[in-house]
């Protein structure tokens, strides 16, 4: 789609010469394509860890005082018997929201593709700071080896939740208080850094080096997302970061900032975690919606429907996800007219995310669709998204929360955005783009395979949890059936126990794919899936600077090569076939 100075056969030997050493090219490299790549293998890492961390959360909801399998290899987490301790069920709950936040859904939305998506799409050779880009990724790795070792931290893990609520988190009298806990502090300070130096380079490579004739409404959608979301990232995390610090200082200097006790304010650590805490959640959203947006129109066949609305609805969610934080504090006493504004607030921000929706059905609606695996995903995504964000109106409503606070609804609703939303856009995007990195396919059929088990034991795992959130199942408690009104509900938390290990098992259909395909796939061609961004002009995987000669672009990431292709989505019985969709067009045309 967006016309370009050299067709792809012009650039099949494109790329400066690399006379880079094995050091400086695949482990300190500042080539963007690599540090992407380094992302992705530290990101999948973590999403596993943070998967069998869950794993061992639902066991023990399910099939609470029965041995846990593999109790053997964890001895000081066990009681007698093989029983998981009260203590380390809580560090489950906190490093397993810590990892799958901060470790795995961020750094794979925003820093895989961030750094990969964003100079390929705009023309550029590479991220205009290289060796910043480096730095953002070298400074990641010890951040998550800081919060690994809290494991292992002489007086426990991280006790105080993912969100680290003080005053359990702040004052040393309480058990939510130590080495760990420190640890988890500093490591979010150091991954603070890791993320702003990434954001910088970002917004300075889009706003500096786009190829000339990529104007901003030329942008494809996913580069708009990822663009917004590094402004959110710039702003937010200093605010966390800030709050980290502070809260690290109550721990081990005997600052007051959070202890009420001796005039600290608990509920300024809320303000300050769920100021950062709500764009957060658009951090882990944007990436995903726009990657959807370029993998439903190859899949439909057809330009993007409402590209200008769907660009003005990524600029509303990213202006609207700043004040609506304190619907996360509707139980914490604020004054009611506070409360109905920020429930106001919260029930427009489902505006600009319904336009999207109403844009993704708009663009498959009536195409030529062609179900890949990618496009599997993005349907789910779409699908899933609608129920996370149909659930988060009611919890939008300050005296329905007050019911549902702290509820498995909530957990449902998290999930269904975060797993639902973010992971299932994260395996469209990652089989969409892996030829691109590697230079080989995913297999489409075990790819088909890990998509429908993923997509049944999801909803079979978290669909459920909103029957236990609506019969006042708390979140976060350590055995259900020590409470009366829980035990009538323990079959269905069995139920969910072994879906959610049968989700689990599900993945390893897509690590074995990722890896064998990594050395056994189908080699790629540069444009495998028909597509008419920049990135598929270039041979697969690109060479060191990208583009032999810098692209001109002659038209929107949306718009066709010719009249005719136009007219093919005019008429409402004709099609524009796969083999005519317009690949990159030479200057002049």
């Amino acid at each position: 789609m967006a016309t370009t100075a050299a067709t792809v056969g012009q650039v099949s030997h494109a790329g400066h010469v690399d006379d880079r050493s094995f050091l400086r090219k695949y482990i300190f490299s500042t080539d963007h394509k690599i540090i992407g790549i380094q992302f992705l293998i530290m990101s999948l890492l973590f999403l596993a860890m943070g998967g069998a961390l869950a794993m061992m959360m639902r066991w023990q909801l399910g099939f609470p005082g029965q041995v846990m399998p593999g109790a053997a290899l964890l001895p000081e987490t066990m009681a007698p018997g093989g029983i998981l301790l009260p203590e380390f069920y809580i560090s489950l709950v906190t490093m397993h929201g810590t990892f799958m936040v901060f470790f795995a859904i961020m750094p794979l939305l925003v820093g895989v593709f961030g750094n990969f998506l964003i100079p390929l799409k705009i023309g550029a050779p590479d991220m205009a700071f290289p060796r910043l880009n480096m730095m953002s990724f070298w400074v990641a790795v010890p951040s998550g080896l800081i919060m690994l070792a809290g494991f292992w931290a002489e007086g426990g893990h991280a006790g105080a939740g993912w969100t680290a609520y003080a005053p359990l988190s702040a004052s040393p009298e309480y058990s939510g208080v130590s080495l760990g806990q420190q640890l988890w502090c500093v490591s979010l300070v150091v991954l603070g850094l890791s993320s702003m130096l990434g954001a910088v380079n970002y917004i300075t490579t889009v706003i500096n080096l786009r190829a000339p004739g990529m104007t901003w409404f030329r942008l494809p959608l996913s580069i708009w997302a990822l663009f917004i979301t590094a402004i959110l990232v710039l702003l937010a995390i200093p605010i966390l970061a800030g709050g980290a610090i502070m809260l690290l200082f109550d721990q081990t200097i005997g600052t007051h900032f959070f202890k009420p006790a001796t005039g600290g304010q608990v509920l300024l650590w809320q303000h300050l975690f769920w100021f950062f805490g709500h764009p957060e959640v658009y951090i882990l959203i944007l990436p995903a919606m726009g990657m959807v947006s370029d993998i439903i129109a190859n899949g439909s066949r057809k330009p993007i429907f409402g590209y200008e609305s769907m660009v003005f609805a990524i600029m509303g969610i990213g202006f609207l996800g700043w004040i609506v934080w304190g619907h996360h504090m509707f139980q914490s006493g604020m004054n009611p007219t506070l409360g109905q504004t920020f429930m106001i607030s919260t029930l427009l921000i489902a505006v600009p995310s319904a336009i999207k929706t109403f844009n993704w059905l708009g663009t498959m609606w009536r195409g030529s669709l062609h179900f890949h695996v990618p496009m599997l995903h993005a349907v789910a995504f779409v699908a899933m998204f609608v129920i996370g964000g149909l659930s988060g109106v009611f919890m939008a409503s300050t005296p329905v929360d007050i019911y549902i606070h702290d509820t498995y609804f909530i957990v449902a609703h998290i999930h269904y955005v975060l797993f639902g939303g973010s992971l299932f856009a994260l395996f469209g995007a990652i089989t969409y783009w892996y030829p691109k990195m590697f230079g080989r396919m995913m297999n489409p059929f075990w790819g088909k395979a890990h998509f429908w088990l993923t997509f049944v034991f999801y909803n079979l795992t978290f669909f459920p949890m909103h029957q236990l959130g609506l019969q006042g199942h708390m979140r976060r408690i350590y055995d259900p059936t020590q409470y009366e009104f829980l035990q009538p509900l323990q079959p269905l938390n069995q139920f969910i126990t072994i879906a959610a290990l049968l989700l689990f098992a599900s993945q390893a259909i897509f690590a074995l794919n990722f890896i064998l395909s990594w050395f056994r796939g189908t080699k790629a061609e540069a444009n495998p899936w028909h597509d008419n961004a920049l990135e598929w002009t270039v041979p697969s995987p690109p060479p060191h600077g990208n583009f032999a000669v810098t692209p001109t672009v002659y038209r929107g990431p949306y718009e066709y090569s010719s009249p005719e292709a136009t007219e093919d989505y005019l008429p409402q019985n004709k099609r524009l076939p796969t083999d005519r969709m317009p690949a990159s067009q030479p200057a002049g045309d």
